[in-house]
């Protein structure tokens, strides 16, 4: 089946966060050892995000429905563009990146349950549990800032009581210390509402 590829260019595709209870997640080591990353696929035609979520679990890593529980996902697309060896001219229509939906799902099953010749041509040949920002630095350049945004999305329900620090390793891209930024800014604002006294002592004084 073909995948969807919107007016500007960008395949619709799902990116998957598998999350243990001890909070470490899940990173495939990509066959012939080109890398590590999560578990991705296109949207096909006619199929929603959350269809292809649970297809490319099982083709990916060979879980089902039973074996994960979904916490969250993503409010909306979110898009990297590819470098220009990666884009195939030929191609019709023409892709020039990726839009992706991500979904946090909590693996709730046996390791038992992984498997990676689901499909002719596997995606991944090896697996590790990580800790949570590790992904980031870890995947091909060009999605580490897409990466970065989803996992920051998501950290909320990940970590409903206390989602983890950026690492110091952030300041060293510039895609990531803009995140950085925000991520601080927000906390920021977050403080001084909590600091601030309530809208009656200030009509009061």
């Amino acid at each position: 089946m073909t995948d969807t590829i919107d007016a500007d260019g960008f395949r619709a595709n799902v990116g998957i966060v598998l999350i243990r209870d001890d909070r470490q997640v899940f990173l495939g080591g990509r066959t012939g050892g080109r890398g590590w990353q999560f578990p991705q696929g296109g949207v096909r035609q006619g199929e929603s995000p959350e269809e292809a979520l649970f297809r490319e679990l099982t083709e990916e890593v060979g879980l089902e429905r039973g074996d994960v529980r979904l916490l969250a996902s993503t409010r909306s697309w979110l898009r990297y563009r590819l470098p220009k060896q990666y884009v195939r001219r030929n191609s019709q229509p023409p892709c020039i990146g990726q839009k992706q939906r991500w979904y946090l799902l909590e693996f709730t099953g046996s390791e038992e349950r992984f498997r990676f010749d689901s499909t002719n041509e596997p995606e991944f040949e090896r697996w590790s549990w990580v800790e949570y920002w590790t992904p980031v630095r870890e995947v091909i350049f060009f999605k580490r800032a897409v990466y970065a945004r989803a996992l920051d999305e998501l950290a909320r329900k990940a970590f409903p009581n206390d989602p983890p620090a950026l690492p110091d390793w952030f300041e060293q891209e510039k895609h990531l210390r803009n995140l950085a930024k925000r991520r601080e800014a927000a906390h920021q604002n977050a403080r001084a509402l909590q600091d601030a006294p309530p809208a009656s002592e200030i009509k009061k004084a």
